[in-house]
């Protein structure tokens, strides 16, 4: 891969880590022992019934969205660790180079298209 390729998803990994974490820090706080651990908040609207509804519906919501960005997040997280150890864009089943224009297209991708698409077919 060229180097001002990988400097071009380096710099696309990072934006998009930024804001996984700022949509994350909307509604969660980030365990101050594990870097890669968010807690949903209970947002406390009111004393009402209705409020209390809308409480725990909300507070549902976030844990999915929470579960969703941060696996996004160690997505991202493990793909700026492969630039930094020199093994970004190795396919991780048959060890051979995947196509850069897969990995800028899907930077966090970690096979390449052919064992992609055996895996989906098992």
């Amino acid at each position: 891969m060229k180097k001002k390729e990988l400097e071009a998803i380096k710099n696309k990994l990072q934006e998009e880590k930024a804001n996984l974490e700022a949509e994350l820090n909307k509604f969660a706080k980030q365990n101050p022992h594990n870097p890669e651990d968010y807690k949903a908040q209970f947002e406390d609207l009111g004393d009402d019934e209705t409020e209390n509804a809308s409480e725990v519906v909300k507070f549902g919501l976030n844990l999915t969205l929470e579960k969703t960005l941060e696996k996004s997040l160690r997505d991202v997280n493990k793909a700026l660790d492969r630039i930094t150890k020199k093994d970004f864009g190795i396919c991780k089943y048959c060890s051979q180079e995947i196509n850069a224009k897969r990995l800028l297209a899907r930077p966090t991708s970690g096979a390449c298209i052919t064992c992609k698409t055996r895996l989906k077919s098992l």
